[in-house]
């Protein structure tokens, strides 16, 4: 007997779905239809008794009319279980229940947690994922100086005190020239004016010198608490390492999910409008102001989808010469910004060199202060002036390449990440290359520099030092001599050019390039000043404060603002990006350049690497020749390999799971066919 709700074979045979697959299959599923009604039978909801008393029934995707049949179908069920098992599960739903409500009571100890949400209510979630961004880099300093003071600071402050009856062991030169150790720093003695004490804070060098700031001051072999042996210098070298792993490793999980959407929502160009037109709305927003700058955002983005259809057709229609002259034009813009980028990195380099030389002989010579300290910050003046107007040229050149408007935000984006971050890398050879310049037999007894860096971790440790602070002031300058002013000229003068120029715009993606600039800085430099996270952390404490004010009270949102998944996938590559690049120079420093003879836990090694290799010779004989194995090509070859063949079946995998995403949106598309043909035929059986 036919059941109920099955249909009959000749109409299911003129739905369209099924008209498509006799088409895409040669007509050979005669079959298939005739099964649909039954299918389509099965396909209905009928939750297992099991199921039902395993999932609640608040988490089952039916009507509310539903939930309650199923939560009364549970309810009767339990009554028949056995005493084991209701009461574990009536202990795994009290469980869940006292972990939402502890998960409910932690989001009030979030930081932020209600300032980023009215944040959200009035400017929408684009901005929000600006200072949702920066609690993150908050949280990931906060979490890098406990790291590194517990397991370098600590230790030595416990020791320096007696606590655990422990003491401290420091390094005694062994087979190095007695030259290579001497090591005065400029620690202030005597009667000390006050500006000097200030030059010392904005420089790093005086009392800040000799302190925990930086690395001179970790000359410790080890650590004794009671009979335990502490190994300083593998410790030191170990939690860099772990530092940076654990940086990359929560980058990379807070991108993926951004990876995931991206993909997604990019898939697709019919999603991304019907997303636009029936989803885009975001319903955060409470402000009346930042409801019309949505509409215009809405509106903004789909005529920028519709220019840029109408550019791709443009593109396509271009006649040989038209593409033979933006090639060469394109060619002859990017040769200008390469020409722009050596000029700032040549600068860069000569004022370093300039800098360097010259601040060591106005210690020496004992000049003036205020000079000294101005020579001092040369590199970080002429950094920030090229971080200013590097991307002010790429902005107006992109104009000029007849690229779309989406590609032209990303390229001049990646263009300015790449000057801020270059910028940084030049610094650093430029003082290798000082420490490493060993014409006339400078650095013959020691491997560097002695003479001019006789602890040049230090000397690298107060440039970063250096950066991290000006580019503080500058964020701290620009809002006060600025942005107020100008909000105030604006309030109190009625002219035309004034209003039009006086209202800024929040710039997201130029703010975020901003803090990735600093944390780069701090991931660099927090090998040579391993207290850098705990300042890092309070200026982006304070910068979150002064970006607020200066959002509410002198900006406006920008006119053409990015989504917040969007933008906080742009965040955390850029970031990424950051971090890889922090890695070369690290790699350079550690592995690379002789460490300094005078201070510091490396002092008896000839670079920073040469403590692991030390301590694995301790090991007994069998682990050594494992982990000397593993570090081997014959390891190094195989495990290669088999990285290959697995990347080759997850690339596999993923297309595999694309062709299956592609038929479901393909059945999704079939199954409103169906319902639109379905609701023809009621209306014309309706109608006879």
């Amino acid at each position: 007997e036919e059941p109920p709700g099955a249909a009959p074979v000749d109409f299911l045979r003129e739905l369209p779905s099924c008209q498509s697959v006799r088409r895409r299959r040669g007509g050979t599923q005669e079959r298939r239809p005739a099964l649909l009604g039954t299918a389509t039978a099965a396909r209905a909801p009928q939750p297992e008794r099991g199921e039902m008393a395993d999932r609640p029934a608040r988490e089952h995707p039916e009507c509310m009319a539903e939930k309650r049949r199923i939560r009364d179908f549970q309810q009767a069920d339990m009554e028949y279980l056995p005493k084991w098992k209701k009461w574990r599960t009536t202990s795994n739903k009290s469980l869940k229940k006292a972990l939402d409500e502890v998960k409910g009571l932690s989001s009030y100890l979030v930081l932020w947690r209600r300032d980023i949400h009215s944040i959200e209510g009035k400017f929408g979630a684009g901005i929000q994922s600006y200072f949702s961004f920066l609690r993150f880099l908050v949280l990931l300093n906060f979490i890098l100086f406990i790291l590194m003071f517990s397991f370098v600071t600590l230790p030595i402050i416990v020791s320096e005190y007696g606590i655990f009856n422990s003491t401290v062991a420091y390094i005694s030169p062994k087979n190095i020239e007695d030259i290579c150790t001497v090591y005065e720093p400029s620690g202030n003695k005597g009667l000390v004016y006050f500006y000097t004490y200030l030059n010392d804070l904005l420089s790093g060098t005086g009392f800040l010198e000799v302190t925990s700031l930086f690395y001179g001051y970790y000359t410790v072999d080890a650590v004794w608490i009671s009979i335990m042996r502490y190994n300083l210098p593998l410790a030191y070298l170990l939690t860099t390492f772990a530092y940076l792993a654990l940086s990359f490793l929560w980058i990379t999980k807070r991108s993926a999910e951004g990876f995931k959407h991206n993909l997604v929502h990019d898939a697709d160009p019919f999603q991304s409008y019907c997303n636009k037109v029936f989803a885009g709305w975001d319903f955060c927003i409470t402000d009346p102001n930042a409801a019309r700058l949505k509409h215009r955002s809405l509106l903004y983005e789909l005529q920028t989808d519709l220019q840029e259809e109408k550019l791709k057709q443009k593109i396509a229609e271009r006649t040989t010469k038209e593409k033979l002259r933006i090639c060469s034009l394109r060619i002859f813009i990017n040769i200008i910004v390469i020409a722009i980028l050596s000029g700032c990195f040549y600068s860069i380099y000569r004022i370093t060199v300039f800098s360097q030389e010259n601040s060591n002989v106005s210690i020496r010579n004992d000049t003036r202060t205020d000079v000294n300290l101005l020579v001092q910050y040369l590199p970080s003046m002429v950094i920030t002036l090229a971080n200013f107007l590097a991307p002010l040229i790429f902005s107006f050149l992109i104009k000029f390449e007849d690229y779309t408007p989406a590609f032209e935000i990303k390229l001049t984006l990646m263009r300015c990440v790449f000057v801020r971050l270059a910028n940084i890398v030049v610094l650093l050879f430029s003082l290798w290359s000082q420490i490493s310049d060993c014409g006339a037999d400078k650095c013959k007894p020691c491997g560097y520099n002695y003479k001019l860096y006789p602890c040049w971790e230090s000397d690298v440790g107060q440039e970063m030092y250096k950066l991290m602070i000006f580019d503080f002031i500058v964020i701290l300058a620009v809002p006060l001599f600025v942005d107020f002013p100008r909000k105030l000229l604006v309030t109190l003068c009625s002219w035309k050019l004034i209003q039009q120029f006086g209202h800024q715009e929040f710039e997201i993606s130029d703010n975020v390039l901003q803090i990735i600039y600093g944390q780069t800085i701090c991931w660099i430099g927090t090998f040579f000043s391993p207290l850098l996270p705990a300042i890092a952390t309070i200026k982006y404490f304070i910068i979150f404060y002064i970006k607020k004010m200066v959002l509410i009270y002198t900006r406006k949102p920008a006119a053409r603002p990015i989504r917040a998944s969007s933008s906080n996938f742009f965040f955390l590559v850029v970031l990424l990006i950051g971090l890889l690049l922090a890695f070369i120079p690290l790699g350079v420093s550690i592995a690379r350049i002789p460490s300094s003879k005078a201070c510091g836990p490396f002092m008896n090694f000839n670079t920073s690497w040469e403590v692991i290799p030390d301590k694995i010779l301790q090991f007994p004989t069998g682990l050594q020749q494992v982990l000397f194995g593993m570090a081997s090509e014959a390891f190094a070859v195989p495990f290669f390999v088999i990285l290959c063949i697995i990347m080759v079946y997850v690339v596999a995998l993923a297309r595999a799971h694309k062709r299956v995403v592609e038929q479901l949106r393909e059945q999704l598309v079939m199954e409103s066919r169906d319902k639109m043909f379905l609701i023809r035929k009621i209306a014309e059986a309706q109608r006879h």
